[in-house]
């Protein structure tokens, strides 16, 4: 070891280990700034509720029918905020993951064509779910999860034959995305008004379809597949770096992009089956994250969950807050905010690229 090695040596260790301790406290501040939404999400609505009020009906429990403010908060409040929470977290993930496998800024768990599918699953339980035996409310979800999981085997397939570069997988998306887009609008052209409300409706995506069914199922799509993405979380990182460097650790950079795409597909299925369509949440919140914590994926991929949470349960906030007595589709608000966050994040990091 040279006198330069010796001196540079420690110097590095220390960066390295303040630049860590930065990012754990970024990632714990997102953690705060999440629990304070969640917070004002539960008090805001039709009928206002004080912090003191939400509190004490957070502690009453749900075996209280008597309390007005713990029945409000259990039975109809909670589910939606953390449905908020659960598909923010989802989409969040997604999108960092979609970005990586893709190699592309623009990537997000709509790019494959998922969301397209979704609509046109839902659309189609809509249209023709009442001469089935299945009650509405969970056909709808059923159909739009089976939809988007049709599109996730179309793509998959073209990547197994073609191999799972990035350029397959994003074209093979969007022919899936523009199929799946004209059927969609197909069967809107055919629905009567009152159907094609109900298509719209869900389309525009809404929290209020929430319930603890929904919280439990996409709860545990979430414990089965986050451990799974965190454990290639050091493989992701280096191929985020490129192919030639994957290979060069050693890593089947195709395999570990089938894979990773499998998870992504899953989140997204279970995430808009639920709520409809929900965009940009999947697009800013990972930008945002690299931002601050850089593409080591031990960090980003946490910060980005966190990230993408606040962004769901802040518009969910916004939603209530601008048509009081009411409750605006927070698909129309986070397509709303997204717009001038992501012009902003592209002005500020456009110079320096996306790397």
């Amino acid at each position: 070891m040279t006198a330069v090695d010796i001196r540079t040596g420690p110097l590095l260790r220390s960066g390295y280990r303040q630049g860590m301790r930065r990012r754990v406290a970024v990632t714990l501040w997102m953690s705060v700034l999440l629990a304070g939404l969640i917070l004002l999400d539960l008090v805001t609505g039709p009928s206002p509720l004080s912090v003191g009020d939400a509190l004490f009906g957070l502690l009453r429990g749900p075996a209280n029918p008597d309390g007005m403010t713990a029945t409000i908060i259990w039975s109809i409040r909670l589910p939606i905020t953390l449905m908020g929470v659960l598909v923010g977290i989802s989409l969040g993930i997604a999108g960092l993951q979609m970005q990586t496998i893709l190699d592309n800024p623009l990537a997000s768990p709509f790019t494959l064509g998922f969301s397209a599918a979704a609509g046109f699953g839902a659309a189609l339980a809509i249209m023709f779910g009442a001469a089935l035996p299945i009650a509405a409310w969970l056909l709808t979800p059923l159909a739009a999860f089976a939809a988007t999981l049709v599109s996730c085997g179309l793509i998959y397939g073209m990547a197994r034959a073609r191999g799972a570069n990035p350029e397959i997988l994003t074209l093979g998306g969007i022919a899936v995305m523009f199929l799946f887009q004209a059927l969609q609008s197909l069967l809107q052209f055919l629905a009567s008004p009152e159907v094609l409300q109900q298509i719209v409706f869900w389309l525009f995506g809404s929290l209020m379809k929430a319930n603890w069914t929904s919280v439990m199922v996409l709860g545990g799509v979430l414990l089965v597949t986050v451990p799974l993405l965190a454990r290639d979380a050091w493989r992701l990182t280096s191929l985020r770096l490129g192919d030639a460097h994957a290979r060069s650790l050693g890593l089947d950079a195709d395999a570990l992009r089938r894979r990773t795409f499998g998870f992504v597909a899953l989140l997204t299925a279970a995430a808009v089956a639920f709520v409809g369509t929900i965009g940009f949440i999947g697009l800013v919140a990972p930008h945002a994250a690299r931002a601050l914590v850089g593409e080591d994926q031990r960090v980003l991929m946490p910060l980005t969950a966190l990230m993408g949470a606040a962004l769901l349960v802040g518009a969910s906030v916004v939603s209530k807050i601008i048509a009081q007595g009411a409750v605006i589709p927070v698909g129309i608000v986070t397509a709303v905010v997204g717009v001038p966050v992501l012009f902003t994040l592209v002005m500020r990091r456009g110079a320096g690229g996306w790397g």
